[in-house]
């Protein structure tokens, strides 16, 4: 602390030129920080600065990095959500002309060779519905094959660990939805599309004029029963994955939120407040100016005392 005590007549030790000096070199010092905190635009640009602030901040920093990366996540998981619900929807709507056809089939007023064309006309949109599954892919899995399942990190936790959600449309999910993800007709399990035993939809290639198969007589009432059935089981599996999607639709508003308040808790810590900065500014250089004047003055002390040797 600087003492305003005067040297007496002493001249070689020029205590009020040490004061002045050292005051001059703290408003530098104050004026060169302020300087720094206004270019820069935060209050702490060293551990120095705010030892407990500093910490705090790259805490809360190293979070939000993982926060935001966990947004990331979430919005990959919906990318499959949405294309398997947007594919879902196809197939339904597929399927349903299908079954249409084969309502149009039932009717007696209907001959062999109507029928067989309704066949063959149903025939093509099941081949339409091998290439939803086929072209339904992301990341370079297909998702309706029946095989697709995959963690995704919507979440970190107080001991940084990692909180998932799991996007599984495998076949040995059935359990969730009730049935067997299986839409494709040209695998081994062909014959039980859409989980329903014996509906093989790619047999309606085969009705001719002398077997109309599943669009027989005695067979049309089991392919309708069948096709229906096929229907629930594929809105139950657009269902699971609808509820999936309001999920991630929720995290994804939670995680926004959160990386905000983040995003708050850090610049209070961190960043200058650049009206006080200002102020602060304007004060030391104020007093840089009076320690330049009063170091002037203190300087010429000595000289007064010349006098006595005249």
């Amino acid at each position: 602390m600087p003492s305003s005590i005067a040297s007496g007549g002493r001249i070689r030790t020029n205590i009020p030129a040490l004061n002045a000096y050292n005051s001059l070199q703290s408003s530098n010092r104050a004026i060169a920080k302020s300087q720094l905190r206004l270019s820069t635009g935060k209050r702490i640009n060293a551990a120095s600065d705010d030892v407990a602030g500093y910490i705090t901040a790259r805490s809360l920093n190293s979070r939000n990095v993982s926060l935001k990366a966990a947004l990331n996540a979430v919005g990959e998981a919906k990318n499959v959500t949405s294309i398997s619900q947007d594919a879902l929807d196809n197939i339904t709507n597929l399927l349903t002309q299908i079954k249409d056809a084969a309502s149009q089939a039932s009717s007696g007023a209907l001959g062999t060779d109507e029928k067989v064309a309704l066949a063959k006309a149903a025939f093509r949109l099941s081949e339409q519905i091998q290439t939803v599954v086929d072209s339904t892919v992301f990341g370079g899995q297909e998702l309706l094959n029946g095989s697709f399942s995959g963690d995704f990190v919507i979440g970190v936790g107080e001991s940084n660990s990692l909180i998932t959600i799991e996007v599984d449309l495998s076949s040995s999910n059935s359990t969730n939805f009730n049935t067997d993800v299986n839409f494709e007709l040209n695998s081994d399990t062909a014959a039980n599309f859409g989980g329903i035993t014996g509906l093989n939809l790619a047999s309606l290639d085969s009705v001719s004029d002398s077997d109309l198969g599943m669009f027989s007589a005695a067979n049309i009432s089991t392919t309708l029963t069948s096709l229906s059935d096929a229907l629930d089981n594929v809105s139950k599996v657009a269902s699971f994955v609808g509820g999936l999607e309001a999920r991630l639709n929720s995290q994804e508003d939670l995680l926004t939120s959160q990386i905000t308040n983040y995003k708050s808790a850090i610049s209070r810590i961190e960043d200058v407040d650049v009206a006080e900065e200002q102020l602060d500014l304007v004060k030391n250089q104020f007093l840089q100016q009076t320690s330049i004047i009063t170091l002037s003055q203190a300087n010429q002390n000595p000289q007064t005392y010349l006098q006595l040797f005249g």
